[in-house]
C-alpha cells in the first residue's frame, strides 16, 4: 500500500502539497493520545504513520472520554455515541468505535425505564428518585424513611408485602412511589406495573367491547410489582370491584406478589368507599372481602404535608 508521502512525491508541483501535508501531520503527531498510542507500539514507525494519516487525522477531529459532552442528540462524533479507539491493523494504524460512557449511562436508564411499564402515569413520576424528595419537612422524613427501607429489603421472588401510602391532595404519594419503582428497578432489576387506578378502572369498562379484558387483567397478575396509584378515586361498581380488582388482589395474594397503593383514603375510608356502589347500594361484606387482601399484605404508611400542587 502506497503512503500519502509517496503518491505526493510522484506528482508534478507537489511543493504546495507537501507544505500542507507536512503542517497536517505535524498537528496530527501533536495530539497526546496519538502520541501515547505510538509509544506503547513499538512496532509503530514513520512509513506506518503515513500510511495511517487520514485515519489518523479522522481520530484528532473526534471527542473522547465524553469530554465536554453536550448529550447524545449533540454528539460531535461521527457515530454518535460511540469514541474512537487506536489499534494496529496489519500495516496501519486503524480505528475502531466503542460506545462511550454517556451511551452506556443512557442505554443502561432506557433499559430501567423499559423495566416500568405505566398506565396514565406522568413522565416525572416515572423517574422519580428519592434524591429528588424533600425530607426536610419533620413530618415526611418518617414515610419516606418507610419507603426506602422498603426497597432496601426487597428481594425479588421472595417479597410478598406492599405499602399502602395514604394522606392528603398533593403531598407527594405518587413520587415516592415512582422512587420506589425506579429504585427496585435500578438496584434489583424489577420489573413493575404503574397504573393510575381510576383510568385503568374506566379502560377495563371500555375493553369488554374488544374482549380484551382478560388478557389485561392477567398481565397485572403476573407482574412482579404491581402500583395501584390514586385507589379509591374511581367511581366504584360491583363489578369494577369483585370482577377486576377482587380478583386481581386475589391472585396476587396467591402467588405472594407484592402491591404497592397510594390513596387518599385510609384503610376504614377505603372500605367505606368500596362498599358502595350506585346499582347495587352498600354491600359491606364485599368490601371487607377486598380489604382484608389490602390489609393483609400492605404496611400502612401515612404521608401529610402541604399540598405541593399549588
Amino acid at each position: 500500500m502506497e503512503s500519502i508521502q509517496e503518491s505526493f512525491n510522484k506528482m508534478p508541483g507537489n511543493k504546495k502539497f507537501q507544505q500542507q501535508y507536512q503542517e497536517m501531520k505535524k498537528a496530527i503527531m501533536a495530539d497526546a493520545d496519538i502520541r501515547a498510542f505510538i509509544e506503547e507500539h513499538d512496532e509503530v514507525d514513520d512509513k506506518m504513520v503515513d500510511r495511517s494519516l487520514a485515519r489518523l487525522y479522522e481520530y484528532t477531529t473526534q471527542a473522547k472520554r465524553c469530554e465536554g459532552c453536550p448529550g447524545l442528540a449533540n454528539c460531535i462524533n461521527m457515530m454518535q455515541g460511540y469514541e474512537p479507539e487506536l489499534f494496529i491493523n496489519r500495516s496501519v494504524i486503524d480505528i475502531r468505535y466503542n460506545r462511550c460512557p454517556t451511551r452506556m449511562e443512557d442505554e443502561k436508564n432506557k433499559k430501567r425505564n423499559e423495566m416500568i411499564q405505566s398506565y396514565y402515569i406522568p413522565k416525572e413520576i416515572l423517574q422519580a428518585t428519592f434524591a429528588d424528595l424533600d425530607d426536610e419537612d419533620p413530618v415526611r422524613v418518617e414515610a419516606i424513611g418507610t419507603a426506602i427501607q422498603y426497597v432496601e429489603e426487597f428481594v425479588p421472588g421472595e417479597t410478598s408485602k406492599g405499602l399502602y401510602i395514604h394522606g392528603g391532595f398533593g403531598v407527594g404519594k405518587t413520587f415516592i412511589l415512582g422512587a420506589i419503582a425506579n429504585q427496585l428497578a435500578k438496584d434489583k432489576g424489577v420489573r413493575s406495573q404503574f397504573i393510575y387506578t381510576p383510568d385503568f378502572f374506566r379502560q377495563m369498562k371500555s375493553a369488554i367491547q374488544d374482549q380484551s379484558i382478560d388478557a389485561k387483567l392477567d398481565y397485572l397478575k403476573e407482574t412482579p410489582l404491581l402500583i395501584l396509584d390514586d385507589i379509591g378515586a374511581e367511581n366504584i361498581s360491583s363489578w369494577v370491584r369483585d370482577d377486576i380488582l377482587g380478583a386481581l388482589l386475589q391472585y396476587r395474594m396467591t402467588e405472594g406478589l407484592p402491591t404497592l397503593y397510594s390513596s387518599n383514603l385510609d384503610y376504614s375510608l377505603l372500605e367505606e368507599h368500596l362498599a358502595y356502589s350506585h346499582k347495587s347500594g352498600i354491600e359491606e361484606t364485599k368490601a371487607k372481602r377486598i380489604m382484608e387482601r389490602i390489609k393483609h399484605f400492605t404496611t400502612p404508611v401515612f404521608l401529610e404535608g402541604k399540598n405541593r400542587r399549588v
